[in-house]
């Protein structure tokens, strides 16, 4: 009977992966977010690459979050010649890329979230802004940066900011 039960439970944990998964793909392709950046960058006949780019993105991020006591990212060439070295070259390497990109790609979705909610025009109308709107998005960009430095510096996640 405990067979049964796995069975049932990776049946529960899969329909809500995808359940989950097809929101988030929903989500993305609601707000349009891949044809604005085709759009922006003029790369419309590459829209397939980005496609495959965000999926196979989502796969890496799930397996190296549902997987990581096996993957361990962080172990990468220790073992080595040149190991401990290695090591000490790849891992923030890594880190500032996945960095990188991740926080390009979440700014640009809060952006386009908020560009579709109308939130910024609503609001440069509404305070008469005639000029400096990117001055104002800039500014946004960089105290979420800072804030997002801040918090991980001081390691306000390990302790709830006290």
């Amino acid at each position: 009977m405990e067979w049964l039960q796995n069975l049932f439970l990776g049946f529960l944990g899969a329909a809500s992966g995808f359940s989950v998964s097809g929101g988030v793909f929903t989500t993305l392709i609601v707000i349009g977010l891949l044809p604005r950046f085709a759009g922006r960058t003029h790369t419309a006949n590459h829209i397939f690459l980005y496609e495959e780019m965000v999926v196979l993105g989502t796969i890496y991020g799930t397996i190296l979050s549902v997987f990581s006591s096996f993957i361990k990212v962080y172990e990468w060439g220790r073992g080595l010649a040149f190991g401990e070295e290695l090591h000490a070259i790849l891992t923030p390497l890594y880190l500032i890329l996945y960095g990188f990109f991740a926080g390009i790609f979440v700014g640009c979705l809060a952006l386009a979230i908020a560009e579709i909610l109308n939130s910024i025009p609503i609001f440069a109308r509404r305070a008469n802004f005639r000029h400096g709107i990117g001055i104002v998005i800039l500014f946004m960009a960089l105290g979420k940066t800072f804030g997002s430095l801040l918090y991980f510096i001081k390691q306000f996640f390990l302790c709830g900011g006290v």
